[in-house]
């Protein structure tokens, strides 16, 4: 039987961001053939429409209103929930990211459904959906089927490959009438610490330093190469604890899962809680001057050595062959 899905979009920096178009592809699994219809939340969404039908979206819907500038998980669940009450889906997809987090289970728990979080990937489309997630921090995964109910999942960033793009479809964005009011917590202000450039969960390459930086100074040909590859910069904890990077560039069990098509892991010994961040990336490069490091087991390219001495050498020949 088809399923009816509805999908959240994500705008962050005046832009849609990738997820957004993952989560319509993952829908157009579940979905059987069916409507999948998005949903944009915020002050002035509107003139992102037609991007998310050019990649697959069959419908647009919009909440607006100047109390949705900024995310807040009691604004966003009472304009989900007047999309949710007027669609009426029998399936749910939002992306694996901090806000999809926050504000799937209060859905969930709204609507008493359950909720498949993190999947990875899917295997089969419609009723036949199987829904793949990590668990024991990559260690193993699971496989989980719906039998009966609405299908609620969220989607991980970088692991669902968007359809094609289709310049030629567009979409013309349907309101829905939504009041939202008793916000518990309002979003005066926005203070940005983490670098500029490209959102480092949905980074396709990722150079993470380790406490073999040594300072916050080692950083600067991590960031360089970083560039160079169009990538983002990340972290071990041991690297925020010693203060030489923001606690919003980690990576690990209490940091950022990430899955980036190439991870460079620099001056990281591979203590497990690190690992469980970063081990599902397609390829693996470990710089480490320890042949003996943990992070060598996972790694498909090691480069024993100082990493002092490898970067630079590193990035002369990323400039060679650009």
């Amino acid at each position: 039987m088809s399923k009816k899905v509805l999908v959240l979009g994500e705008v962050k920096d005046n832009a849609l961001r990738n997820v957004s178009f993952e989560v319509i592809a993952a829908a157009k699994t579940i979905s059987g053939g069916a409507e999948v219809t998005a949903l944009l939340i915020g002050d002035d969404v509107k003139g992102y429409a037609n991007e998310l039908a050019q990649y697959g979206a069959d419908r647009v819907l919009v909440v607006e209103d100047a109390k949705l500038a900024q995310y807040t998980s009691d604004g966003y669940s009472q304009a989900f929930m007047a999309a949710y009450e007027q669609e009426q889906p029998d399936a749910i997809v939002m992306g694996h990211t901090a806000q999809g987090k926050d504000l799937s289970p209060k859905i969930a728990t709204k609507i008493d459904a359950g909720l498949i979080s993190d999947v990875t990937s899917i295997e089969g489309e419609g009723d036949d959906a199987v829904f793949v997630r990590p668990i024991y921090s990559g260690k193993a995964f699971e496989k989980v089927k719906i039998n009966d109910g609405l299908t609620f999942v969220t989607v991980r960033p970088n692991n669902i490959t968007p359809l094609e793009k289709d310049e030629g479809k567009s979409a013309d964005a349907e309101s829905v009438s939504a009041e939202i009011v008793d916000l518990r917590s309002v979003i005066k202000d926005v203070v940005r610490k983490s670098t500029e450039g490209v959102d480092l969960s949905e980074a396709k390459v990722i150079v993470a330093g380790g406490r073999g930086v040594k300072g916050e100074e080692g950083f600067e040909p991590l960031q360089e190469l970083a560039t160079l590859l169009g990538g983002a910069v990340g972290a071990s904890r041991g690297a925020c604890d010693a203060e030489y990077c923001d606690y919003s560039l980690q990576i690990g069990q209490t940091g950022k899962v990430v899955t980036p098509d190439l991870y460079f892991a620099v001056g990281i010994s591979g203590a497990i809680q690190h690992v469980a961040g970063m081990s599902n990336s397609k390829i693996i490069v470990a710089i480490n001057k320890d042949p003996e490091a943990e992070i060598f087991k996972i790694a498909d390219y090691g480069i024993v050595g100082d990493l002092f001495d490898v970067m630079p050498i590193l990035i002369e020949e990323v400039k060679k062959a650009i």
